[in-house]
């Protein structure tokens, strides 16, 4: 009989704080914030492309700029390195899409990323000031002028679709394998060691 899981899921767990549980954890938050990025893309498709909504309808710039500029935040965050190390590097971006531009995709996202997280900056539009004169040159008034800055686009959302999702297969298979070698780790353990870990409530599922 196999013994590497439990029958059914767990209503209470052990907190571990060892290196490869920190490594886990961050495996996991970092899957998460992919999946965000995906839920992020799907939801821009269907407000960007035909098809997607009644054709009177509108583009909604302000939901498009709040979506887009989450999934941006989200792709960001999974290169970050935490306690842990790195997640995501560029490498994997080359393994999981060889013989692409994924590299130069990747550090436009990056980049898109700082212009719509900056802190001082507009990232939707730019407010420049001019005077205006009469016909003998005098100034006659002052005016604010601005320019808008492009929505972006379907085929950008899509292309980042596909770059999360090929990341996401990636990190749920490192899962996995972190999530075995973490329990390889806790068969060590005696009943005893295990009891003085700290416990960690886990929401039964619903029945329904």
């Amino acid at each position: 009989m196999s013994n590497t899981a439990p029958i059914g899921p767990p209503t209470s767990l052990r907190r571990l704080d060892t290196p490869g549980a920190t490594r886990l954890r961050e495996l996991a938050a970092t899957f998460e914030e992919l999946q965000t990025v995906l839920r992020c893309c799907e939801r821009l498709i269907t407000e960007l492309e035909p098809g997607g909504k009644p054709d009177d309808a509108p583009v909604d710039d302000l939901l498009v700029e709040a979506v887009w500029t989450l999934a941006l935040l989200c792709y960001a965050r999974s290169f970050t390195t935490g306690t842990s190390g790195p997640i995501l590097d560029e490498n994997d971006l080359s393994t999981v899409h060889p013989n692409s531009n994924v590299l130069e995709w990747h550090k436009v996202l990056l980049m898109l990323r700082e212009h719509h997280a900056h802190a001082t900056s507009d990232p939707r539009e730019a407010f420049s000031v001019g005077v205006g004169q009469n016909p003998d040159g005098s100034a006659s008034a002052v005016g604010i002028s601005s320019v808008r800055s492009a929505l972006v686009d379907a085929a950008t959302v899509r292309q980042t679709g596909a770059i999360a999702y090929a990341l996401c297969a990636l990190v749920d298979k490192r899962i996995a394998e972190q999530q075995q070698a973490v329990f390889n780790g806790v068969q060590q353990l005696t009943p005893a060691e295990l009891n003085k870990l700290s416990e960690l409530e886990v929401l039964a599922p619903s029945a329904g």
